[in-house]
């Protein structure tokens, strides 16, 4: 009889996630209202802005959507209460900036408050968990990704979040923006298809030689222990001497400065997943297989291709996604060595003082390392439920 109720017995998850909410409501600013781009501001709660309309949607969605996370049983309906209420909260930012916005002025600047941050992760954890409660299949994951991704963008194109001081800061950086991206993904990718070309083959020796094995993953996990910064100081020297001495390193684009120590160092960080990895998964696949594929008369490298590395590959791309994660991330890094990406526009809002800036090039950050660990972990579990 309880399994047919619509309601459930009280959700200890859903008791974090709605408190979080609440003090995010009660006690943290929803936006801040500034004067200029690096003054304080001034603290706006939600409830301060309860009799615009769009703050009073917004409070009755998350009251609809506290009362689905505690008690709905149904995930499809969370889910459906709670995208309601996200779409609400973009639409109340965007609203209730514009209204704060002097008009006329070109200076004074809308921050979203960490109100508003609260309750956006908090919103998202409930989202996130719902979509894990109804089990979707790997390729509806991505395509979730893809509908969410597209709302976010129908708010950003079409002009409802234009008064927020991270959009100002964006229309003076369009082009910049667009450049830094590119390299930005650039770098990730690759060195993470250099990576790949140097480490599938390095794993597969180690397997085949245990001696090398300890030897190479050891070295490639003492890099690791190497600070990022630090590793980008120590390639600086030994490039800038290339640059200087070999016409060739200098005419490819080798200096101590700029993409090629970037460069270097996230490849030596993102072989250490691939060929541990490789290795690991290439212990996993059942050594029978390997001996009925011998008793037929395979060679050595057609067993590696045929058998080995297709049973092994979803393994390896686990591996592939650690690295793709950690250097979208890690790229942020290589702007203080002129590398570079979104870390540009990071160091100098620090230098500034001006957090909207530093925002502008974190969200996007963390928006591709997000959608890359989605869409790699979906094609995993496919892979793996092709393969069962």
């Amino acid at each position: 009889m309880a399994e047919t109720l619509a309601v459930r017995r009280l959700d200890r998850l859903g008791v974090v996630l709605v408190a979080g909410g609440i003090a995010a409501t009660a006690l943290m600013p929803f936006i801040y209202v500034k004067a200029n781009r690096i003054a304080a501001g001034k603290p706006m709660l939600l409830l301060q802005l309860l009799p615009q309309p769009s703050v009073v949607i917004l409070t009755v969605l998350l009251l609809l959507t506290a009362f689905a996370t505690l008690f709905l049983r149904h995930a499809i309906a969370r889910l459906a209460i709670a995208t309601l209420c996200l779409a609400a909260l973009i639409v109340a930012i965007g609203l209730v900036s514009a209204a704060a916005t002097p008009p006329g002025s070109t200076v004074a600047r809308m921050t979203p408050g960490g109100g508003f941050w609260v309750l956006f992760a908090v919103i998202g954890l409930v989202i996130s968990d719902a979509l894990v409660k109804i089990r979707l299949a790997p390729w509806m994951r991505i395509a979730a990704l893809a509908a969410y991704t597209a709302l976010l963008f129908i708010s950003l194109s079409s002009g409802l979040l234009d008064s927020l001081s991270i959009m100002k800061e964006f229309s003076t950086r369009a082009p910049q923006f667009e450049t830094e991206a590119i390299s930005h993904l650039l770098l990730a990718f690759g060195s993470l298809a250099i990576a790949v070309v140097l480490g599938l083959p390095l794993g597969i020796l180690c397997f085949w030689v245990p001696k090398l094995r300890a030897i190479v993953l050891q070295g490639l996990s003492l890099i690791q222990t190497i600070p990022s910064l630090a590793l980008f100081g120590l390639l600086m020297l030994p490039l800038g001497y290339l640059a200087t001495h070999v016409p060739l390193a200098a005419a490819i684009g080798i200096r101590g400065i700029g993409t090629a120590p970037a460069l270097i160092a996230l490849v030596l960080y993102s072989l250490l997943p691939i060929v541990a990895n490789t290795v690991v998964g290439l212990q996993g696949v059942d050594p029978s297989v390997r001996d009925a594929a011998a008793g037929m008369g395979l060679t050595r490298w057609q067993i590696l291709v045929g058998i080995d590395m297709p049973l092994a590959f979803p393994v390896i791309l686990t591996g592939i996604r650690i690295v793709l994660v950690q250097a979208i991330g890690m790229v942020t890094i290589a702007a203080l060595i002129g590398g570079g990406g979104f870390g540009i526009f990071i160091f100098q809002g620090l230098g500034q003082t001006a957090m909207d800036l530093v925002l502008l090039g974190a969200v996007p950050t963390v928006f591709f390392a997000f959608s890359s660990a989605v869409i790699l972990d979906a094609v995993i579990e496919s892979i793996r439920g092709s393969a069962a």
